[in-house]
């Protein structure tokens, strides 16, 4: 028998029950889990609100996880449990399809890598939307003379874990300063340890122009790309500190499901909104997206805040995160990796 976060009624927590060990289907194989994250997704899904549809009950919430092979092998995993019928990660073995699966470092910081998971691979899949982070000048290998100047990227949401990733893998991957745009003081405070050259707080009754004014203000001249977690009034501000031809990549919306924006600062700029989602991924773009990932954790470049809570609270802690009372991604520890 194992244990498992056993979800009967949309809207409400999973429940620890005790369950047979899941059947192998054809191409699958079993994962002890040690680590699953509690993430928005599977919040959304399992209130049968999503536009995924509701999810036949019951079924074990988790659409990632980090575990071992039975051969002991450290591995990363995902899951379609809410969007699709079947289990998900929240459970201390489960079954997954070998497509599913993607190895990591032996030495892999396990509740790190489960807070990162698919959050980080969005941030960093959405990063280079509009191309590499550095922009070819005279006398790059791709120019005549002089060298590759990195983009100036703003970041909004930066208190979320996309958005924590974000400021870290813009300058991992060759931006040349980052502007970060949260609600909180500690949030602003924590993305300038995490390398954040300039902080703008996002306040309740801030306007669209206002906003836009306390961004040029810290801007080292325009933008280059905004990775926008939140869309609302954030979003509508920073298309107007965008460079001409600069580029807004939308990850979802946080802060409000509309935006006031504008024709004229479109056309204006020539600028270029872009939509990005995880399920447009192939499972081979995600495997070497996770891969980077656990590289970039395992080596210490990257992190997020992230908070460990045993198996047997996953109630309360699910319900903390419908509340928002979280000290950041809640990760489940389910068995000692």
């Amino acid at each position: 028998m194992i244990d498992a976060a056993v979800l009967r009624i949309c809207g409400r927590p999973p429940v620890i029950e005790s369950r047979p060990l899941p059947p192998l289907g054809p191409g699958e194989v079993l994962v002890r889990v040690a680590a699953a994250p509690i993430t928005p997704l599977d919040v959304l899904c399992a209130s049968g609100t999503s536009y995924f549809g509701e999810p036949a009950t019951p079924y074990v919430p988790g659409v990632q996880g980090v575990g071992c092979l039975p051969d002991g092998r450290p591995v990363w995993f995902a899951t379609s449990a809410g969007m699709r019928p079947g289990d998900g990660s929240m459970a201390s073995v489960v079954a997954v399809p070998a497509h599913d699966i993607v190895p990591l470092p032996v030495d892999a910081p396990v509740p790190l890598t489960a807070a990162l998971g698919l959050s980080a691979v969005a941030a960093q899949a959405a990063l280079h939307v509009a191309g590499p982070l550095t922009n070819a000048t005279p006398g790059s290998a791709t120019g005549q003379a002089g060298g590759d100047v990195g983009k100036q990227v703003l970041v909004l949401g930066a208190g979320g874990v996309v958005g924590q990733a974000a400021i870290q893998l813009a300058l991992l991957g060759g931006a040349r300063r980052v502007i970060a745009v949260a609600r909180s003081p500690e949030a602003l405070a924590h993305a300038e340890q995490l390398g954040a050259a300039a902080t703008v707080p996002l306040l309740p009754d801030d306007s669209e122009t206002g906003l836009a004014d306390c961004l040029r203000d810290v801007a080292d001249g325009p933008v280059d790309l905004v990775i926008d977690p939140v869309f609302g009034i954030a979003a509508a501000a920073a298309l107007r500190v965008l460079r001409p031809g600069g580029t807004l990549v939308n990850l979802g919306s946080s802060a409000s499901a509309t935006a006031p924006i504008d024709s004229a600062t479109l056309r204006g700029g020539s600028l270029r909104v872009a939509g990005y989602t995880n399920n447009a991924l192939t499972t081979e773009e995600r495997a070497r997206l996770i891969t980077e990932i656990a590289a970039h954790a395992t080596a210490g470049r990257l992190t997020v805040k992230h908070e460990v809570v045993p198996f047997a609270e996953v109630a309360e802690a699910w319900t903390r995160q419908v509340v928002g009372k979280t000290r950041g991604r809640v990760v489940l520890s389910i068995v000692d990796a």
